[in-house]
């Protein structure tokens, strides 16, 4: 199983919304403010009007400045850009907007209105290579809070001085959109109004957040290269009502709106085994978990729905034991990474172990000439052009594929695909762009479903990945950088031994208090990713990060999961099903129903109910789960703190779990 504290997939910006906000419940194609009747786009000058929803945005194309003109008053989208784009030719309007050019910089630029957002698009026309920092966003004096989806999604007040410090990984952080973030957007709450910003072109663009005067900004920075294929680059700006997850809305629109939204609902008829993810949990297994008997143990304590991958290096599990998990109503399937090459000889996992010369030839090839280091300093990554450039004949994946399910799995695990970290291939070889590498991720992936009929998954989806994915694994948790420190501590947060229940995953740990607070504190935590993608794929928390690895988190990890209808993700060995299981089992009959009832609908509401954001509330569908938790420890409206209240369309008592009484 492949983690690499050295090469953190997520280093994120936090974001959140002031303390003071209180959040507004809304479908997610409604946070926005009303559409204008449509206006004329005007051209004074060097300056362009286009109509958006909610007010007139004005750009300026001297300096790139955007300003937004509502009822209520004017709010700055984005400050001048921060590298000079140089002085702009005449303005010419054009059916729904305006274009100019840049003749010094060699930058091309179109900006009109497209179904209520401003469409800001740029484009190089040089040769030479060229960064435009742009939008320059919270610097606003009505910005009060700043949302980011790192994992799952924060939602910061900008002037918190816990996230203006240095010990969590925000203030100062430049994170790639294509790898750091899950969804390519952020967003600031500003006043009655919100602003979101959607980045298509994330491929070459870095979002870095600054502290300036003790106030958070965030200033995107994209690279025009014709040799990475990142000529174009592309905005869109929305005023929004300033809910916190207002921008996972517009972004969940906008999928919609070009055909990239996927549908779990879908995705059960294509492959009816996909039923089976609504109400499991998800765990990985070793020793006796991982044997029929382990599995009809499991059964036994009342559990009806699982999904179980092989997380171990010991061989594949049983077909005795594949067939009692399906017989008991589970998913079960291997863990697998097409991603790491290893010298066969030296090769530390059978993962890494490929025929032939997949390894050193399929390498991928940095700048220097050199292949770029593989998992844990070993090996190297491996190319996926080479891979799909072989596969018409060589079948080396179809070929890895069939021999990890021959005991007759019906799920698959793929590491590091939908993570996000792509690669430029300079090997004259299998050359290959981000893009490039992308999309042969997407082909593969959707060859594991459609050709091997398997229920995918794979880690911390980001949300280009979500119509080829069933599940992922690590996009529910919001990391802060500390954490990678905490797990290189072996003494304290455990290595891979024992084999057989390896402490990494066994052992109970505590994470540093700056961490915790910027995992975990309710009070940052918002729905961006599952206002975006609920209804499309099923979301858990980090693989490395078991529901019992934690035991201070425990009660809020739980009602995080009720609250936004996603398992809880589980390691489980003989002793842990002795001394857990049935926790285990109260929780998931807890879930179940919930999940059965609500994981295909999409969240169309999220709100805080108290000033200090401790007491929280979604819906699914139109009403058919709505789902409270109080995090805090005084009672809200009868719902006393540290318990959940889930109702269920139609049923007139709501369904109470209180996780710490499981364990009393």
């Amino acid at each position: 199983m492949h983690f690499d504290a050295s090469r953190p997939t997520v280093r994120a910006a936090a974001v959140a919304l002031a303390a003071t906000l209180s959040a507004v419940t809304l479908a997610p194609t409604a946070h926005a403010a009303p559409r204008p009747p449509q206006a004329a786009v005007r051209v004074h000058g060097d300056a362009v009007e286009l109509p958006v929803r909610g007010g007139t945005a004005t750009v300026d194309t001297t300096t790139l400045r955007v300003t937004a003109r509502t009822p209520q008053g004017t709010v700055e989208l984005s400050a001048p850009a921060a590298t000079a784009p140089g002085k702009p030719s005449a303005v010419t309007a054009t059916a729904d907007g305006a274009r100019w050019t840049y003749p010094g910089t060699g930058l091309a630029v179109t900006a009109r209105a497209d179904k209520g957002r401003l469409l800001v698009s740029i484009r190089s026309t040089g040769t030479a290579d060229r960064t435009l920092k742009w939008p320059v966003t919270g610097a606003d004096p009505t910005a009060t809070a700043l949302q980011i989806p790192r994992g799952e999604g924060l939602s910061v007040p900008v002037a918190d001085p816990f996230w203006n410090g240095s010990d969590n990984g925000l203030a100062g952080s430049e994170t790639a959109m294509d790898a750091g973030l899950t969804l390519p957007l952020w967003g600031y709450t500003m006043g009655r109004h919100g602003v979101s910003y959607l980045v298509p072109t994330d491929i070459g663009t870095t979002l870095g957040i600054a502290s300036a005067q003790g106030r958070l900004r965030a200033t995107a920075a994209h690279t025009f290269s014709r040799d990475e294929g990142t000529t174009e680059y592309t905005v869109a700006l929305s005023l929004t009502d300033g809910s916190p997850v207002a921008p996972a809305a517009d972004y969940r629109a906008w999928l919609g709106e070009h055909g990239q939204l996927g549908s779990l609902q879908r995705k059960i008829k294509a492959l009816p085994a996909t039923e089976k993810l609504l109400g499991a949990f998800h765990a990985y297994v070793w020793g006796e978990a991982r044997t029929a008997e382990g599995i009809r143990r499991l059964r036994a304590l009342g559990v009806d729905r699982m999904w179980l991958g092989d997380g171990t290096d010991q061989g594949p599990m049983s077909p005795a034991a594949v067939a009692e998990a399906k017989k008991a109503g589970y998913l079960v399937g291997p863990y697998d990474s097409f991603a790491n090459g290893q010298d066969p000889k030296t090769s530390d996992s059978t993962t890494s172990t490929w025929p032939d010369r997949v390894y050193p030839d399929f390498c991928v090839q940095g700048a220097d000439g050199k292949p770029v280091t593989g998992f844990h300093d070993r090996g190297c990554y491996l190319s996926t052009e080479a891979l799909e450039k072989a596969e018409p004949t060589r079948h080396y994946l179809a070929d890895r594929t069939r021999a990890m399910t021959a005991n007759g799995a019906d799920s698959y695990f793929l590491d590091v695909d939908s993570a996000g970290e792509l690669f430029r291939d300079h090997s004259t070889a299998h050359p290959m762009t981000k893009a490039r590498d992308r999309a042969n991720r997407l082909a593969r992936m959707k060859r594991l479903t459609d050709d091997h009929r398997l229920v995918l998954g794979s880690e911390s989806a980001g949300a280009w990945s979500n119509e080829a994915l069933a599940f992922d694994h690590g996009s529910g948790t919001p990391v802060a950088d500390g954490l990678w420190k905490a797990e290189k501590d072996k003494e304290k947060w455990g290595g891979y031994a024992p084999a057989k229940a390896p402490a990494l995953f066994f052992k109970p740990a505590e994470l540093p208090a700056d961490v915790a607070k910027a995992m975990y504190d309710p009070a940052y935590r918002v729905p961006l990713f599952e206002t975006a993608l609920h209804d499309s794929l099923v979301n858990t928390e980090r693989w490395e990060l078991p529901y019992d690895k934690l035991p201070r988190q425990k009660t809020t990890r739980a009602l995080l999961a009720m609250l936004y209808n996603t398992p809880l993700n589980y390691a489980l060995d003989g002793d842990s099903l002795t001394r857990n299981g049935a926790e285990l089992a109260a929780l998931q009959k807890y879930f179940a129903p919930l999940h059965k009832a609500a994981g295909t609908q999409a969240m169309t509401g999220f709100r805080t109910l108290n000033a200090d954001r401790t007491v929280q509330r979604t819906v699914f569908g139109d009403g058919t789960l709505t789902v409270t938790a109080n995090f805090g420890t005084t009672a809200h409206d009868g719902l006393p703190g540290g318990c959940v209240d889930a109702r269920l369309r139609g049923e007139k008592d709501a369904r109470r779990l209180c996780p710490a009484d499981l364990t009393r």
